[in-house]
């Protein structure tokens, strides 16, 4: 929807304030020699060509004009132009997950975005085939995009595609430090949508941690964590630690923040210690 173009004193006026009228402008500030500006780069390229906005390349050694009338003092430096003014801006670097929220709180669509409220609509509206083409389309245009590739997974988990959703989760590396934990929580998600959809109940615990699989796959995350916990306390060892590894699980795909995370971490801390 949006594209890059390299920018300098001769077509500023044409390619940066003119043009922000029609949609915004990204103007990216950058040196050759600045290893954080080659790090942010080909993120901003990627996310030009997903969200409707333009994004403008500055080289401020070619164009030291530009860089002191908008009072750059270090790179890279980034601003969002709309309407000929600055509306925001960040020095450094960002990860792509927040570098989408600081588009996203401007109101800045996404194709990526919208395609994927049509798959979710069409799902609700009982299409599920057209969900799932629209889906599989969506990964072959965007597979580096691994936001996507956990919203995926979660889509696929929810409808009983475990195979699927376990293989594209294998596509994130460990050294994808901002996606890694949450596809291994969701693999551990995986692990226990298979122990709820052929339970083994030979014994007491394995009623136990059927139910709080179950539970975890309905989304009742409190009754879950309570039933891990219960697990721990009696026999930690029981699955290979699967109890406290599926509570660590729960808290990924919670977030630190919530109020369940903070009370059971507290409890698991108590119950292994």
């Amino acid at each position: 929807m949006g594209y890059s173009i390299i920018v300098n004193s001769n077509n500023f006026e044409v390619e940066v304030f003119q043009k922000s009228f029609q949609k915004p402008v990204l103007v990216d500030f950058f040196a050759v020699w600045c290893g954080p500006c080659q790090l942010l780069k080909p993120i901003l390229e990627k996310l030009a060509l997903e969200y409707d906005l333009i994004l403008a390349k500055i080289n401020i050694d070619e164009n030291p004009d530009l860089a002191h009338d908008y009072g750059v003092q270090g790179v890279p430096d980034v601003r969002l132009l709309s309407q000929g003014e600055t509306i925001d801006r960040f020095v450094g670097v960002l990860p792509e997950p927040q570098l989408r929220q600081f588009l996203e709180r401007h109101n800045i669509t996404s194709e990526l975005e919208q395609i994927w409220q049509s798959i979710l609509a069409a799902q609700v509206s009982g299409n599920q085939l057209e969900a799932e083409e629209k889906l599989k389309t969506l990964l072959q245009k965007y597979p580096e995009n691994l936001s996507l590739t956990l919203k995926a997974s979660k889509f696929l988990i929810e409808i009983n595609r475990l195979d699927e959703a376990e293989k594209i989760l294998d596509s994130i590396k460990e050294y994808e430090k901002e996606y890694f934990s949450t596809a291994q929580a969701l693999k551990q998600l995986i692990t226990l949508k298979r122990e709820c959809n052929n339970p083994v109940l030979d014994n007491e615990l394995d009623k136990l941690f059927s139910r709080a699989a179950c539970l975890t796959v309905e989304g009742d995350y409190e009754k879950a964590l309570e039933g891990f916990l219960e697990i721990v306390r009696k026999g930690r060892s029981y699955k290979n630690d699967g109890a406290r590894k599926a509570m660590i699980a729960i808290f990924e795909l919670l977030g630190s923040e919530h109020p369940l995370t903070k009370e059971y971490r507290k409890q698991l801390m108590m119950a292994l210690y």
